[in-house]
């Protein structure tokens, strides 16, 4: 069981979250580089992080759109989406490497990683890119979803995963954070979902995790918002201790 979050989303001045506090207790961080969120400061900082506390670095790619923070879905060419993620891969892995670290993992973000959970042409771009630059680099990403079926076939290790913190539609997929509910804050509803994936690989529900159980099923505790730190860490704490039992 993997506990996972989104970290190094600064930018200059403005601040995204406790950083310090949640690099404490995930195993591994999408660190984001430089295209919806982070800067060169904020990823030498994580980075350096992650080789103190030993949490794994993943580069959390996204769509070009540091002002919607990468929730906008875009329409690009193939080479556009194909330079932009080996762009950001580049750059986080040579700050990684310069510290002592490095990117284990690839995971989309936002629009990105929704976009190519149907869209092949998109999907095949995000693959041809990380395959170009490590063809043994691991993807993390949805079950069933069109980037994961191609990364499979590329021959990279894929890990599926769970949010504890998002509400699933009946087919698998995020509810869009543009309805009500698609964000689960209930610490007790949040922690129980942690406990049965890690216990049984689903959530009781039975209708948002697809395809057989898998052995390594990384759990994700997200919050984005600014003010949420808190309930973030709580949350985290909580439900890592209550998956350990």
């Amino acid at each position: 069981m993997d506990l996972n979050a989104d970290l190094g989303e600064s930018f200059g001045s403005w601040t995204m979250g406790d950083d310090a506090a949640l690099f404490g207790i995930v195993s591994s961080a999408n660190v984001a580089c430089g295209f919806h969120a982070g800067d060169p400061i904020t990823m030498l900082d994580s980075c350096r992080a992650a080789v103190e506390l030993d949490v794994r670095v993943g580069a959390h790619v996204g769509y070009r759109d540091l002002h919607g923070f990468g929730r906008r879905s875009m329409d690009l060419s193939f080479d556009e989406l194909f330079g932009d993620v080996l762009y950001q891969l580049g750059a986080l892995d040579g700050i990684a490497h310069a510290v002592g670290a490095s990117v284990d993992y690839v995971k989309p973000h936002g629009a990105l990683y929704n976009r190519i959970v149907h869209d092949a042409d998109q999907a095949s771009a995000v693959v041809a890119a990380i395959q170009a630059y490590d063809p043994g680099l691991p993807v993390l990403g949805l079950p069933g979803s069109e980037v994961l079926r191609l990364a499979e076939e590329a021959g990279h290790p894929v890990f599926r995963e769970a949010f504890v913190d998002r509400a699933y539609l009946p087919d698998g997929t995020l509810l869009p954070r543009s309805q009500d509910g698609s964000v689960l804050h209930d610490v007790d509803a949040v922690v129980e979902r942690a406990v049965r994936l890690a216990l049984q690989g689903e959530n009781g529900g039975g209708g948002w995790l697809r395809g057989p159980r898998q052995s390594r099923f990384p759990v994700r505790s997200r919050r984005h918002s600014r003010g949420r730190a808190a309930g973030s860490l709580r949350v985290g704490r909580t439900g890592t201790s209550g998956g350990g039992d």
